[in-house]
């Protein structure tokens, strides 16, 4: 459970990136959609074990609203991100509820995710060390927790994109390793299909 909600806390990071040298370059670069969907694929490595975990699934990002991470194989889960809270559905009954102001680190996280979905990253570099460069199309960042519980949780992320956030690889400080890939990127109201909307 504890690595869907990581895996969904990541998607957040679509709709923003940050970086101590280049922000302004990385800003220009990355769209900012008051909505936005695609698929994901992600391949996680856990310590110890041979073969990775794999998974795919369809993720929403909603300014203003939060993030929707469906996971559709190996099988089907939802979790629901927003300011307040973390909301994991099987079908439509809520199988758990993590509340910010009760969970220190969800309530870390959220702040951090929402920085980057809202473009404010000038609070990030006090919970993260920041290294990244950009190209003229491209860019690549690195991102280093300074707070042990949010290092524990989150570990060293490593982003790389465009316009949008093509890759993102995780070390946790477990030793496991995972890697998403976004593609199909759609903007717009009609790229949510209703019975994701709906769930927000």
């Amino acid at each position: 459970m504890r690595h869907l909600v990581l895996s969904a806390c990541l998607a957040l990071l679509c709709a923003g990136a940050s970086a101590t040298a280049p922000i302004p370059a990385i800003q220009a670069m990355l769209a900012k959609p008051s909505t936005m969907c695609g698929r994901f694929d992600q391949s996680k490595q856990l310590a110890g074990m041979k073969k990775p975990l794999a998974s795919q699934g369809r993720f929403c990002v909603v300014a203003g609203k939060g993030v929707l991470w469906r996971t559709l194989k190996p099988f089907p889960n939802t979790l629901r991100l927003t300011r307040d809270e973390i909301v994991h559905f099987q079908g439509e009954r809520v199988a758990m509820r993590l509340d910010a102001k009760q969970e220190p680190t969800v309530r870390m996280i959220n702040s951090v995710l929402f920085s980057l979905l809202s473009g404010e990253l000038s609070g990030l570099e006090s919970l993260f060390e920041v290294d990244g460069s950009a190209a003229a199309n491209s860019w690549r960042v690195a991102l280093k927790a300074r707070q042990p519980a949010l290092a524990k949780a989150i570990g060293v992320i490593s982003l790389d994109g465009g316009a949008y956030v093509k890759n993102i690889h995780i070390d946790e400080a477990s030793g496991d390793k995972t890697d998403i890939v976004f593609s199909d990127i759609k903007t717009g109201d009609s790229a949510i299909m209703a019975e994701e909307a709906s769930l927000f």
